[in-house]
């Protein structure tokens, strides 16, 4: 959530700014803002509400401000209603300092009480203004800089944050702060970027420094220093991002959410080779031996959203392949909820971001308690990716659209791959069968490719559903996991309510929503549950139900009881997720354009959920 950037150098700042607030819209925002320091010295600052084009109208696209050194923001209210007087960059009541903040201050009105007592007068309703006229305040009272009074008011906030600071005395610097919330520093040939993802500053920049939880740090062009909370200098080596800058781009694709949906079949490919080597798993990369798996004896799966749902997945592949007990929860509950844990389990965190606050936090709750984990990340370097115990990062690739699909896809690799080892390694798999999986593993992507051949049939279903209100997804065991997902597609990018539902649950209760015409998608891709899901859409139908069926190829006695029907390869069983997924995904997608929607960027939603 929100978007930060800031660049000090030689060139003009604003549009560099502009550029890199661009390519963090997908985080979600509600309004945008630049502050530059200008040729006489003084730092201007401009606001817009809205989309980042109404930002850019007002500085003739960063023309206007003159000024190699600024900061930017696109802003997701959390204190204070969307405007452009709650929007960032905020100015300090003595107009010594300007700050951009991602994340959330919890003790803002203890803090601003305090500051109302010392003369302080606020103009805004955000938690923002009271951190920087907090810094404003020790920068004055002590006279020891920036560093110095930004460390003082670290140590008095509480919450999460990526600050970033300009001061009226310290032209040509730039100084940022982090806690709990992403951020990266790049450093190319006399210039400094400040971003809190990589898209927002590939296109100049290939080298960058990650500045850890509770450090400072100094930026002046080509230079970046770093201190820790005590104002002590703290080295850090620069890292290098292999990530290609076309891949943030949309490439002759209409949304991004489409690109990739196009890039699944890459991306899991390249998933499946990075662990996958002469025909077996390799987790050598992942950090885990065969005697640590065997020492195992419980795995618990903690994510958000969609990540969740791979989660779920997961849970049956684990459970059915390796025979290990598996719990999937909710990050945002787990963190809440005092579990208890087997001494030797593992705790896999799933995130595509690496920085989900509450699986962060979860993540943080396990490793207190003694507990292994294991990050299954896409983003090198992110907090997940360097906190836990292991990782398995998927190669998906930089995500731009806020509905994941390629991030999704390539994290059910991960899960394939992990549930296929662990049953090896533990000798529930005999090896035929384990060659067998490995083989099937790597025909998924050509699988998904034929899928996508199929586009039309559901683009011209998905434009018939375009004024439903209510759409509904049935399913058994990985079927339900499934639907899960395919729900939330729909729901997140077109509006329109859905929800999933285990078929065998119908008749307790949410058979009673099914009216006439109301559509019910049914997922069939498990042989052993095709008949018993298919009497479950029987009794839609005799209430009225529009149906679609989702199930695999040869099985054509569906369209006796489905309105329309996709089909989709044939694979084992344990992968149908891979491949059915791909089919509700396009659904979404060609409901919400038949909508005239913004599918990149839905409504009150974020890439990355970086605060609670």
């Amino acid at each position: 959530m929100c978007g930060i950037v800031g660049y000090v150098g030689q060139q003009q700042a604003a549009p560099i700014l502009l550029n890199g607030l661009s390519k963090l819209e997908y985080r979600g925002y509600d309004s945008a803002g630049i502050a530059v320091r200008n040729e006489q010295g003084e730092i201007e600052v401009v606001k817009a509400k809205g989309r980042l084009k109404n930002l850019m109208e007002k500085t003739n696209d960063g023309k206007a401000m003159k000024g190699t050194t600024g900061i930017g923001h696109t802003r997701w209210a959390t204190h204070g209603e969307p405007s452009e007087t709650n929007a960032h960059p905020h100015m300090s009541f003595h107009h010594k300092v300007v700050a951009v903040h991602n994340g959330i201050i919890e003790n803002f009105q203890e803090i601003k009480d305090k500051l109302l007592k010392k003369g302080y007068q606020f103009y805004s309703q955000t938690d923002t203004e009271v951190a920087v006229n907090l810094v404003d305040y020790y920068y004055e009272k002590y006279g020891q800089g920036p560093i110095d009074a930004i460390a003082r008011a670290m140590m008095r906030i509480r919450g999460s944050y990526a600050l970033e600071f300009m001061f009226m005395d310290c032209p040509g610097e730039i100084y940022v702060a982090r806690k709990d919330a992403p951020m990266i520093i790049g450093v190319e040939e006399g210039e400094t970027y400040v971003a809190s993802d990589v898209p927002a500053i590939l296109k100049y920049c290939k080298n960058v420094y990650y500045i850890d939880n509770s450090e400072i740090a100094k930026l002046t062009a080509g230079k970046a220093e770093f201190f820790n909370l005590d104002q002590e200098p703290i080295e850090k080596e620069l890292v290098e991002i292999k990530m290609d800058a076309q891949a943030a781009e949309k490439g002759g694709f209409e949304h991004f959410m489409m690109k990739e949906i196009y890039e699944q079949p890459k991306a899991v490919r390249d998933t499946i080779t990075s662990v996958v080597k002469d025909g077996h798993i390799d987790l050598s990369a992942v950090g885990l031996s065969d005697e640590e798996i065997q020492k195992i004896s419980q795995i618990y799966i903690v994510a958000c959203g969609s990540a969740y749902h791979v989660g779920v997945v997961t849970q049956y592949v684990m459970e059915g392949l390796a025979r290990i007990p598996v719990r999937v929860e909710l990050a945002s509950e787990f963190r809440y909820r005092n579990p208890i844990l087997d001494p030797n389990g593992l705790v896999i965190i799933i995130s595509q971001s690496g920085e989900t606050a509450d699986s962060l936090a979860a993540l943080r709750e396990a490793k207190a308690r003694g507990i292994r984990t294991l990050g299954i990340v896409n983003v090198v370097g992110s907090s997940i990716a360097r906190e836990a115990d292991n990782v398995f990062y998927t190669l998906a690739g930089p995500e731009i659209a806020v509905a994941t699909t390629k991030a999704y896809s390539t994290q059910l690799i991960a899960g394939y791959t992990l549930a296929i080892e662990f049953a090896k390694v533990r000798g529930e798999l005999e090896d035929e069968r384990y060659a067998a999986l490995i083989t099937e593993l790597g025909t998924l992507p050509e699988k998904i490719e034929r899928i996508l051949l199929d586009k039309e049939r559901i683009q011209w279903f998905a434009a018939k559903q375009a004024n439903a209100k209510d759409v509904f997804f049935i399913g058994r065991g990985i079927d339900y996991a499934i639907g899960l997902e395919g729900s939330l597609k729909l729901k997140e990018i077109s509006y329109i309510h859905s929800e999933a539902y285990a078929a065998g649950e119908l008749k307790h209760g949410t058979i009673s929503l099914i009216e006439k015409g109301i559509l019910v998608v049914g997922i069939l891709t498990q042989p052993e549950l095709f008949e018993k899901t298919v009497s479950n859409m029987v009794e839609v139908k005799s209430r009225g139900g529009y149906l679609m069926g989702l199930t695999s190829y040869g099985n054509y006695s569906i369209e006796d009881t489905a309105d329309f029907t996709v089909y989709v390869p044939s694979t084992d069983p344990y992968f149908a997720t891979s491949l059915a997924v791909v089919p509700l995904q396009l659904l979404a997608y060609y409901v919400s354009v038949a909508k005239g929607l913004d599918v990149d960027k839905p409504r009150n939603l974020a890439k990355s959920v970086t605060v609670e």
